[in-house]
C-alpha cells in the first residue's frame, strides 16, 4: 500500500499529529520543527513523543519527516543570519533524535548574490559541522524550483552539496515534484528520462521522500507555487505514474499542497484508488 500523508502541525502536540494522520488514512507526514517563518521551538514532551512512536509502530508508519524553518538559510551572505541557521539546524537534528530514524528536510538556501559555489560552500561546511556519526536521522536536500538564487535547482548542484560532506551516508534527496518541474525536469512527458538523469547525477539510493504536489506554473517557469493534485500543471496522469513507478513506489509521499486537513483525506484517497500495489 501507498504511504503518503500531508503536513501536519506539531504545535498540537506529536500524539495529535499521529492521530490526525489516521483520520485522513496517511501513512506517514510531515512537520515543521519550529515556527516555519521564525525561531521559536515547541518544548519537547517526551511522554507526548512516546505516544506517536507508539503509534507509528502500531500501525506501520513510513518514516515521517520533520521539516526545516523557511528562515534557515546556511549560505545566505550574512554571517548572523549563517550563524542562526547553523545553530537552528543543529538544534533541530538533536530534536528529531527523539523519534530516532527518520528524516530531517531542508531547503538548502540561497546564495544572495554571492554565487553558487560559494553558496554550496557555506551549506558544505555547515553539514560538516553539525552531522554526527551516531545520528539516526538522514538529512534531506530539497530539490528547488530557481527561483531568484535559490541553491538546489539542478541534479548537478545537489550532488556537490553531497559529494563536499564527510558523512555524506547521513545526506540524502528529497524530490519536490512541482520544484523539478517548475525548474526544468519534464516530469510529465519524460519521467523515465529524469529519474535516469537523477540516477546518473545523484543515485536513486540517496533519493528517500517525494514532496508529492501539482504546479500552479508552467514547465520551466521556475516559480515555485503548489497546487492540488490534479488540479496543475503536472495533472493527475503524471502524477499516478509516478506514485506507480516502479522505481518510486516504495517511498514515502508527502502532499504539501494547499488544502486543509478534509482537503488532503481527499487527495490521499485519490492517490490510493489509482495506486497499484
Amino acid at each position: 500500500m501507498i504511504k503518503i500523508g500531508c503536513h501536519l502541525s506539531v504545535s498540537d502536540g506529536y500524539e495529535n499529529m499521529g492521530k490526525d494522520a489516521l483520520k485522513i488514512g496517511a501513512g506517514t507526514f510531515q512537520y515543521f520543527t519550529r515556527n516555519p517563518r521564525g525561531s521559536k521551538a515547541k518544548n519537547i514532551d517526551l511522554n507526548d513523543v512516546e505516544k506517536l512512536k507508539d503509534i507509528m509502530e502500531r500501525y506501520e508508519f513510513a518514516k515521517i519527516v520533520g521539516h526545516a524553518p523557511y528562515t534557515m538559510n546556511i549560505c545566505s551572505g550574512d554571517e548572523k543570519k549563517r550563524r542562526f541557521a547553523l545553530e537552528v539546524l543543529e538544534d533541530d537534528l538533536m530534536r528529531m533524535e527523539h523519534i530516532p530514524h527518520n528524516y530531517y528536510n531542508f531547503h538548502p538556501g540561497s546564495h544572495v548574490r554571492q554565487g553558487v559555489e560559494v553558496g554550496i560552500k557555506y551549506i558544505v561546511n555547515a553539514l560538516n559541522k553539525v552531522l554526527k556519526k551516531d545520528q539516526t536521522t538522514i538529512v534531506l536536500l530539497e530539490t528547488m524550483a530557481g527561483k531568484g538564487t535559490e541553491i538546489g535547482r539542478t541534479f548537478e548542484e545537489l550532488k556537490q552539496i553531497i559529494d563536499g560532506v564527510r558523512l555524506n551516508e547521513k545526506i540524502g534527496i528529497c524530490l519536490d515534484t512541482c520544484h523539478v518541474y517548475d525548474s526544468g525536469y519534464d516530469i510529465v512527458h519524460d519521467l523515465d528520462g529524469v529519474i535516469d538523469k537523477f540516477d546518473s547525477i545523484i543515485g536513486l539510493d540517496k533519493l528517500y521522500v517525494i514532496h508529492l504536489n501539482d504546479s500552479k506554473n508552467s514547465f520551466n517557469s521556475h516559480k515555485d507555487r503548489h497546487e492540488t493534485i490534479g488540479n496543475g500543471q503536472i495533472g493527475l496522469g503524471a502524477i499516478t505514474k509516478i506514485i506507480n513507478h516502479g522505481k518510486l513506489k516504495k517511498l514515502p509521499f508527502i502532499l504539501e499542497t494547499p488544502n486543509d486537513l478534509e482537503g488532503h483525506k481527499k487527495e490521499i484517497d485519490l492517490l490510493k484508488s489509482v495506486y497499484k500495489s
